[in-house]
């Protein structure tokens, strides 16, 4: 089991691009494109995102996708466990009561929504996105998010180092990813 994990990391790690200074000079923007594109690689990652949760967090009721990103591999996950998924949305593009949160990215700030009545008192949440770059990203989007039981784990190809705490109020939040390191 450990040389097939070790080899669909080799194998998603290879597909993940490098472009230095994109957006903006400073920031070097991974590129999960190539994975989306290869079917092995894809299968590799949702196989790893699922070995993960199964081995580390059984009791996982939903799947939260930050747009847009996080809308590729987490309807994938949440199928392969059997759990429903809910999309975060930049402002303005969801209908009905909805939750804004402002954030900050590493290239600027941002604006997004969950429905106020998608994830209910007590459920244990698993927030998925492509990368993690400042932290700031899916703490805040939970953040003042009514009803403060749930578990929050954060689910992520690549994490950028300084993003290894999540700030979140009254919630336990993991953050897990499948690279941790990447050139």
């Amino acid at each position: 089991m450990a040389a097939g994990r070790e080899a669909k990391l080799q194998l998603v790690q290879r597909h993940v691009r490098a472009f230095p200074d994109f957006p903006k000079k400073g920031i070097v923007f991974r590129d999960i494109c190539p994975i989306l594109k290869d079917a092995a690689a894809l299968k590799a990652v949702i196989d790893l995102f699922e070995e993960h949760v199964r081995n580390n967090h059984q009791h996982v009721d939903l799947i939260v996708g930050l747009d847009a990103r996080g809308f590729l591999f987490g309807p994938l996950l949440a199928q392969r466990l059997g759990i429903g998924f809910v999309p975060v949305r930049k402002k303005g593009k969801l209908p009905g009561a909805t939750v804004s949160v402002s954030y900050d990215l590493e290239y600027g700030k941002a604006e997004a929504e969950i429905q106020e009545d998608a994830v209910a008192p007590g459920q244990k949440v698993l927030l998925i996105d492509d990368l993690l770059a400042t932290g700031d990203n899916p703490s805040n989007i939970m953040d003042g998010y009514h009803g403060t039981s749930r578990v929050i784990i954060c689910l992520s190809v690549y994490v950028h180092p300084a993003s290894v705490t999540c700030k979140m109020f009254d919630m336990q939040c993991v953050i897990c990813e499948i690279l941790s390191s990447l050139p």
